[in-house]
């Protein structure tokens, strides 16, 4: 019987997107996988969120229950019969704790790691600003945007709901293995944006291949509420 492994609530998940090419996805791409597109286009995001109140097995975890994670991932699916699975896959994800990185990399063969980070969240009149930061070799970097202050609901079929509606994650562990769980939450509320900054090499923090864009626009950037989330304990190994 599928258990919930992890229960958490997570707030303020900005997503800051880039249309890339699709040659650049593939050496990343997990077995059984194939890449999700948009309207033919596909996508990259850096994400900023707040992972709050985090229960292991109904166990509330002390001290490193609640932090901040920047973490930069691409889309992907998976056909099961007639369903289609939506999911995402992690390229890289950072955290404050040194623990949390290797448990998360221990339990699910993840891409955590650790660096410094903090976060403030103002709301104001009408308008909310949230704003990511994290180091590294003493270089920080930011997502700060500014959004209305007022929910809507997501639009369905919108590129929006595209970014945020994938309910599985999927992990490369080689060429012909991938762990494939479930994430589950409800369809989350949204900002509109006002206006937004990013800091953010690319090179330094995720190699060479994405250093193009340093000098890149965002597609877009949006902000999602959040909900309390579960992750099932189950693992779906895809072998060839």
């Amino acid at each position: 019987m599928m258990q919930t492994f992890l229960k958490s609530y997570w707030k303020d998940i900005v997503m800051v997107n880039y249309e890339v090419p699709k040659q650049l996805l593939l050496p990343y791409l997990p077995f059984g996988t194939e890449l999700d597109d948009f309207e033919g286009k596909y996508y990259i995001s850096l994400v900023g969120f707040q992972f709050l109140k985090s229960s292991i097995f109904r166990v509330p975890i002390p001290f490193f229950g609640s932090f901040d994670e920047v973490n930069l991932r691409f889309y992907v699916k998976r056909k099961v019969g007639e369903e289609i699975r939506r999911g995402v896959v992690f390229i890289s994800e950072i955290v404050p704790y040194r623990i949390v990185a290797f448990l998360a990399n221990t339990l699910y063969k993840e891409h955590y790691s650790y660096a410094k980070m903090s976060s403030d969240i103002f709301i104001q009149n009408t308008e909310k600003a949230i704003w990511y930061r994290w180091q590294k070799n003493k270089i920080v970097f930011s997502i700060k945007a500014v959004f209305e202050n007022e929910e809507t609901e997501m639009l369905k079929n919108s590129h929006e709901a595209f970014i945020y509606e994938h309910y599985y994650g999927y992990t490369k562990l080689n060429d012909s293995q991938t762990w494939e769980y479930r994430v589950n939450h409800g369809s989350w509320n949204t900002n509109k944006l006002v206006n937004y900054q990013i800091v953010c090499d690319f090179k330094l923090l995720y190699g060479e291949t994405f250093a193009f864009l340093n000098d890149q626009k965002p597609h877009s950037v949006y902000n999602a509420v959040g909900s309390a989330v579960s992750i099932d304990w189950e693992i779906n190994k895809i072998k060839a």
